[in-house]
């Protein structure tokens, strides 16, 4: 969205996991647990709060991205103990935070089971395929949680814009995304879509802070640079996607990317809040006793150190 004055979507209520024990459906596609008759999500408290919480007087962001973290920990045991598939797309305005939003989400969590994807530009050969082909291989097995930094969404979006694909091309991307979506649904996958929302004044502060610090210089990319001219044609382009793409087993929920730091919380409590999840943390360990043998280490001088730099 990221444009001023644009209409929200309204998507309908998503009901609260029941707690008969029973196996439920989560939000469209995986399967929980239940057994021991507990409410899935009574140990975590992600559903949205009635009250805004503002950072720096009602809450520190350290102190609530920490928790969030470890509750996300918790939802990755219950990921590999469900083998739940889950996909999560972050789209949006460049610069909107998504990549920031992506680290802090993955920054406690295990490689093997959360993993990003972020593809660069096709090859000729990957061109001439069907256009979800080089998307396809990166989707989750059992166990696991894929975040997309920028997904087959691009069709909709750059190559739109920027005139990278056809008329014919674009039309049936338009035609086709909802099915291949609802098929990954029916598939047993949990498919969630984000856009990250930021004005054209903020994402001119973010543009400045990259171009004058060299740590971020390289997120600027030509295609950046020239996107500035198209503010419109990318808003324009974003609404004819949410028309179409906007279902209601997978719709897009938009995030107010003007504060990062508020992003980032609202994202991580809001992916909570979408798979009913319990703590699975295992038990404190004891750790057992070193079992030391004889051993001769080979003398140090034969080894390469690296240099003692920093004392």
């Amino acid at each position: 969205m990221g444009d001023k004055g644009k209409k929200k979507h309204q998507h309908g209520e998503r009901k609260e996991p029941p707690s008969d024990g029973k196996r439920q459906d989560t939000p469209n596609g995986g399967k929980e647990h239940a057994s021991d008759g507990k409410k899935p999500g009574d140990e975590p408290a992600p559903a949205a709060s009635a009250k805004a919480l503002h950072l720096g007087k009602d809450c520190g962001y350290e102190r609530e991205l920490r928790r969030l973290q470890t509750e996300l920990v918790k939802l990755q045991e219950w990921i590999r103990y469900s083998n739940l598939r889950v996909v999560v797309l972050f789209e949006g305005r460049d610069a909107a935070g998504k990549g920031g939003a992506i680290k802090r989400i993955t920054e406690s969590l295990n490689p093997r089971v959360c993993r990003v994807v972020a593809l660069g530009t096709p090859t000729e050969r990957e061109k001439t395929q069907w256009y979800f082909q080089r998307y396809v291989p990166h989707l989750p097995a059992a166990g696991e949680m894929v975040l997309f930094d920028r997904s087959w969404y691009n069709r909709a979006g750059v190559e739109r814009v920027m005139g990278f694909c056809t008329e014919a091309q674009y039309q049936e991307f338009m035609q086709s995304c909802p099915e291949f979506e609802r098929m990954l649904i029916r598939s047993g996958m949990v498919l969630i879509k984000y856009w990250f929302s930021v004005s054209d004044e903020e994402q001119e502060h973010r543009f400045q802070d990259r171009m004058n610090k060299p740590t971020k210089r390289w997120k600027l990319s030509p295609m950046d640079l020239e996107s500035r001219k198209h503010w419109a044609d990318y808003s324009r382009a974003k609404d004819e996607m949410f028309a179409v793409t906007d279902l209601k087993q997978c719709p897009w929920f938009v995030v107010n990317a003007e504060d990062k730091k508020s992003a980032r919380l609202n994202v991580i409590r809001h992916l909570l809040s979408m798979i009913p999840y319990r703590d699975l943390t295992p038990q404190p360990l004891t750790l057992p006793k070193l079992e030391k043998t004889k051993y001769v280490r080979p003398p140090m001088n034969e080894q390469n150190f690296i240099p003692e730099v920093y004392r």
